[in-house]
């Protein structure tokens, strides 16, 4: 019999554009979280199922077992600092950049020790201290985009897709740190146990990139 196999996910755009992909492996959830309150979700397979967690619980159930597999933004995936894990794919959906922004990018070239908000609290300290910049990380959970505003922060650290909402709170995007897309991790016990089951779904998954790209 095969081994069973939990797979976590978050609700929202990484749900969304990951369907496509699971379904090329056969993998259909049997129900929308969108549209229940349900966490534990089943599949058309009876030894697959869906975990909905917040994304930044992703890595942490994929980690210590609590999922064999999960689908995170590669930016929560930096914050985690990715131990314990696999990351044996690059999806290639839910593309953004994860960037510095404010009102005055003249900030950035001053002396002055800079406040900085943002839910990347990890991320934004590797990336000042690579320019030898000393900064305050104020450490927020949403609305970054009024902390320059109000005077709450000189500039924020977020992840950026379209800019539109950067636009409407009058920031523009001032240096990129990183590239960011989602990612397939995998537990390192489950990836051992249940070895065949996992890279099937992989090359299925990559064939799947492969096919949507050649479109």
């Amino acid at each position: 019999m095969a081994q069973p196999l939990t797979i976590a996910l978050s609700k929202g755009r990484i749900f969304k554009e990951t369907l496509p992909l699971l379904a090329g492996a056969d993998i259909v959830p049997a129900k929308d979280p969108e549209q229940s309150r349900e966490l534990v979700i089943g599949s058309n397979h009876p030894d697959i199922r869906f975990l909905i967690l917040r994304a930044s619980d992703v890595p942490v159930y994929v980690q210590y077992g609590g999922a064999d597999i999960g689908v995170v933004g590669k930016d929560v995936l930096m914050e985690h600092g990715g131990e314990g894990l696999y990351e044996p794919l690059d999806l290639q959906i839910a593309c953004c950049r994860l960037m510095v922004a404010g009102r005055d990018g003249s900030l950035l070239e001053s002396s002055q020790r800079l406040r900085i908000a943002t839910k990347y609290v990890k991320c934004t300290e590797q990336y000042f201290a690579s320019r030898s910049r000393q900064v305050e990380v104020i450490k927020l959970y949403g609305s970054m985009e009024i902390a320059p505003v109000t005077g709450l922060a000189d500039l924020i650290v977020d992840v950026v897709d379209s800019g539109a909402t950067l636009r409407a709170n009058g920031l523009v995007p001032l240096e990129h740190i990183a590239d960011i897309s989602s990612r397939l991790i995998v537990n390192r016990a489950s990836m051992k146990t249940n070895h065949a089951r996992i890279s099937d779904l992989i090359q299925s998954l990559k064939q799947t990139i492969r096919d949507s790209n050649s479109v």
